[in-house]
């Protein structure tokens, strides 16, 4: 196989990785609660959604090892401790999700059922696939995310040719930072994370030994696959901002969006979307089982039983939290991705860099304050804003709930300057 057909394969197959259904939920409403400013929130969005987890790949490509790599150079202990926390809130949070998107967009609009009939129906299916690893799925996932792509790419090009006069004024005080961090609710950086490593094992399983040849693999298809990315987000983004004034201030993230592919496409079209979209929840969660019973079993030394209890417990939360509807899924998570992204993004932006200045030393500066200051703004999700206004007025950015990024910056450079003067 030559390269090119390699990246163009490899590029596809991140794209799907990343292009989860519930995703779809999340830029139309950001659009539809902006307005006017769609293309400031487009651009915070952007951020966390493909620029940070493009960057997440070219620290794979350096790396060129797994998920506990990334931040081995803190610790092997830390790395580990962090790779598991990360999979439990991916099996807590998006993973649910999954099944109340298809509850919300698929099932409720036809059948009226509970939620929770449809999250056990959702996840005793979910636990069937996982535990016989059926070949169904990955054949429907192939030719799902294509599918998929062309109805979304239909509905914003439609949509866009003619878009209404009127466009509801924006209700978001500030659109960049409101996009940025309503793209951690994406998880597309913990998905680079996970996706890179992925890519390493397949181009090791074909034989691959080059280190610059597969780096630059995983370079070229990482830009494939955040472009297609980078195209739709943005399209869905100023769909919901030009279309805002066709739906009332009442309206949830998964009606805006069946509302918007009936708008340009009909009913009929209409259901079919929620049809796949909750086709390709479906494909997500039993993705998501997997990948976290086959780590847990890794660390176990390949136990079958251990695969079957993760499995097992992994759906059993989905039941519970996937009974719940989108919009609570997603506000509990904010306090858990404010807790995960700091420590997350500040590993990629240092797997990045060169080894002279990304040493442990300065990984562990840099992890540590990140986690530090980030403490207030999870504790502001649970706390009053008065008892904190004390240290989030001395805290800079604090107020936009990124109150880590300036000291980490600081921490990285004063570490890095310490270590270059003492080697001197």
């Amino acid at each position: 196989m030559s390269d090119t057909k390699r990246v163009f394969l490899f590029g596809f197959a991140l794209f799907a990785g990343f292009f989860g259904a519930g995703n779809l939920i999340l830029p139309p409403f950001l659009g539809f609660n902006s307005g006017p400013d769609w293309w400031l929130v487009a651009i915070g969005f952007m951020i966390t959604t493909t620029v940070i987890p493009l960057l997440s790949l070219f620290g794979h490509a350096k790396l060129q090892g797994t998920m506990l790599d990334f931040g081995k150079k803190v610790s092997p202990k830390f790395s580990l401790i962090y790779c598991i926390v990360m999979f439990l809130i991916i099996i807590v949070l998006p993973a649910p999700r999954t099944a109340a998107v298809t509850h919300e967009m698929a099932i409720a609009p036809l059948f009226g059922t509970s939620p929770l009939l449809t999250s056990c129906i959702y996840f005793a299916l979910v636990l069937l696939f996982a535990l016989n690893r059926s070949k169904a799925l990955s054949i429907l996932g192939k030719y799902l995310t294509p599918i998929i792509v062309v109805m979304v790419l239909t509905i914003v090009v439609l949509g866009l040719v003619s878009p209404p006069d009127l466009m509801r004024l924006g209700n978001l005080k500030t659109p960049l930072v409101d996009g940025l961090l309503e793209g951690y609710q994406t998880y597309d950086a913990i998905a680079g994370i996970v996706m890179g490593s992925v890519i390493i094992i397949s181009l090791n399983k074909e034989g691959l030994k080059s280190y610059s040849e597969k780096k630059k693999i995983i370079a070229k298809s990482g830009f494939i696959a955040m472009f297609g990315l980078f195209i739709i987000y943005a399209g869905l983004i100023a769909l919901g901002a030009f279309y805002s004034n066709s739906f009332s201030e009442e309206t949830t993230r998964t009606s805006l969006l069946l509302g918007l592919s009936k708008t340009m496409i009909g009913d009929i079209g209409g259901t079919f979307v929620s049809v796949l979209v909750s086709l390709a929840c479906f494909t997500t969660a039993v993705a998501i089982v997997v990948s976290l019973a086959d780590f847990f079993k890794e660390l176990y030394n390949q136990s079958e039983k251990t695969y079957l209890i993760v499995a097992v417990i992994c759906c059993v939360v989905g039941v519970v939290m996937g009974s719940y509807d989108v919009g609570f899924i997603i506000d509990i998570a904010i306090p858990a991705l404010l807790f995960i992204y700091p420590i997350s993004v500040s590993l990629i932006l240092l797997n990045v860099l060169p080894d002279k200045w990304a040493t442990p030393i300065v990984f562990r500066a840099v992890v540590i304050t990140a986690f530090v200051f980030s403490i207030p703004d999870v504790l502001g999700y649970f706390m009053p804003k008065e008892s904190l206004k004390s240290i989030v007025d001395v805290i800079p950015l604090a107020h936009y709930s990124l109150g880590w990024v300036l000291p980490a910056l600081l921490a990285f450079i004063t570490t890095v300057l310490i270590q270059n003067l003492l080697k001197k």
